[in-house]
């Protein structure tokens, strides 16, 4: 779902439904630092791509996306950063989510955007954790669900991302005390499985 879309989509539903729509606020994608140097030299990154290294899988789609040491290819590069999102980095499962939900290097399949963007936030990614938050509160790839749009944006908020905290909040205000009685509960239930870093 476009941006533009998306957006109509947060203020006519709700209002269409009796309610004002809550002011929710995008998360700021962070860039990705660590993974990729323009000095690499190719073919020592595929050799530790090959053999597994999630890290040189990353920097490979880097460099094959942007055509860098190498002819850009986009469907190369889509399919090492897979390799890496298969293989449980979450950064990689974040951005691949992403890319499922946006159409960009591969088909728009938001299904397919929740599943990755789950792993993520259900390894602690705080950025994925908040677009799952979203997806739930828009029903983008999922039926719309509030108790779980409010569990995300509460796992988030509790990493410190400030624009969970005010979508949790916001999201609030549309829930019964009942509903955010039990998305409380969920949160907490969710947040002890996941990993302690």
């Amino acid at each position: 779902m476009n941006a533009i879309l998306r957006t109509l989509l947060l203020f006519l539903v709700p209002a269409a439904a009796g309610f004002a729509a809550p002011d929710l606020v995008e998360p700021r994608r962070a860039p990705w630092e660590g993974h990729f140097s323009s000095s690499q030299e190719p073919n020592e990154t595929k050799k530790k791509a090959e053999a597994g290294d999630a890290d040189a899988q990353i920097d490979l789609y880097f460099m094959y996306r942007h055509g860098e040491g190498v002819l850009k290819n986009v469907a190369e590069a889509m399919w090492w950063l897979r390799k890496a999102a298969e293989a449980g980095d979450a950064t990689a499962q974040s951005y691949l989510g992403e890319f499922y939900q946006s159409g960009d290097g591969v088909p728009k399949v938001s299904a397919e955007a929740v599943k990755w963007y789950r792993m993520a936030a259900e390894q602690g990614h705080v950025y994925s954790q908040t677009q799952l938050g979203f997806m739930y509160y828009s029903g983008d790839g999922v039926p719309k669900d509030l108790i779980q749009a409010h569990v995300w944006f509460n796992i988030a908020g509790t990493k410190g991302n400030k624009e969970a905290k005010k979508n949790r909040e916001a999201v609030e205000k549309q829930m019964t005390f009942d509903q955010i009685t039990e998305a409380e509960k969920l949160a907490r239930e969710t947040f002890e499985k996941l990993p302690k870093k």
